[in-house]
């Protein structure tokens, strides 16, 4: 007789992190050449993944590695790296003769334009933004030197950067699962009201056809054919289909935000889902007075609570 293999625990779910697209991290070293090292990370709210390189000059072939790595360790978000180095009393001044003539340029088409008999100032032109610059160019071999560095030390600055996303992305996640708490007391009571509001409409229709009856005594008018057609009006009054929708709705924004992960996109197309049912809504029950008006309120509450989540959806990854 066999025995019978106890059965496995079940496994426990598995939560991914949710990201916001916010964050920023930093780390500085120096070369065993002693040249002094920084780069910065930064990210904001993007619809795709969008890279930004500022990196000194010949440091081609780094800036291809760091842009293979970052692609591989980030979804979305509009990325920065920043990276620069000083090279001390080496480093020339340099300026950039382009934009010094370009300033040049429009100051004597100002004066020529203004009648004014000017000259640019150099002094001037030099204390603009991004004339004047030190060159930071090095050696190969510092440069390849630097190159094994920054590249060492890059899985570190991006941890350190997904820490600050998942700490706004935690804090943008509770956020939204309040939200839903809030937004489903509003369908709820929308709930509660349907029945009464849908009684009221449907005596008003019948005092509007017993009117019409009336004023034509001895017309055509074919009266079950009317309360028929009433009793259909009266149903497409209904919104049981658009609180069934929206519970359906909030149910799937909370498991999303419950497994995390990748969910922006999601997260906002089921809003506009949401904000479409909540129009509805406010149409189906505008002019209908006593808990008509309540349900009105209502509506405007659960597109207030939409909007908002819209809003910090966006800056999720």
């Amino acid at each position: 007789m066999t025995q019978a293999s106890p059965r496995a625990a079940p496994k426990a779910a598995i939560h991914a992190p949710i990201y916001s697209m916010t964050g920023f991290a930093r780390t500085s070293g120096r070369t065993r050449a002693n040249v002094p090292w920084t780069a910065t990370l930064k990210s904001v709210n993007h619809r795709f993944l969008d890279l930004h390189m500022r990196m000194p000059a010949g440091a081609d072939s780094l800036e291809m590695r760091l842009r293979r790595l970052l692609k591989e360790k980030v979804l979305r978000g509009h990325l920065e790296l920043s990276l620069s180095i000083e090279t001390g009393a080496r480093g020339a001044v340099q300026f950039d003769r382009n934009l010094v003539a370009a300033y040049i340029a429009a100051f004597r088409q100002a004066a020529s334009e203004l009648a004014l008999n000017q000259e640019p100032d150099l002094n001037a032109i030099f204390r603009l933004p991004g004339v004047l610059g030190a060159e930071t160019r090095i050696g190969a071999e510092e440069m390849q030197e630097l190159e094994e560095e920054v590249v060492a030390c890059m899985e570190p600055l991006i941890a350190s950067l997904h820490e600050m996303r998942a700490q706004e992305g935690r804090a943008l996640a509770a956020e939204l699962q309040a939200g839903m708490q809030r937004l489903e007391r509003c369908v709820m009571e929308v709930a509660d009201l349907r029945q009464e509001v849908q009684k009221a409409y449907y005596e008003r229709i019948g005092q509007r056809v017993s009117s019409l009856l009336a004023a034509a005594a001895g017309g055509t008018l074919d009266r079950d054919r009317l309360l028929q057609e009433a009793a259909i009006l009266a149903e497409r009054s209904d919104v049981e289909e658009e609180v069934a929708r929206l519970r359906t709705h909030i149910r799937h924004v909370r498991s999303l935000l419950e497994a995390g992960g990748e969910i922006g996109k999601k997260l906002d197309f089921l809003l506009q889902e949401l904000n479409r049912e909540a129009n509805t809504v406010l149409s189906k029950t505008s002019g209908v007075s006593g808990n008509g008006q309540r349900i009105t309120e209502m509506g405007l509450a659960m597109k207030s609570e939409i909007e908002k989540a819209r809003e910090q959806v966006q800056n999720l990854e």
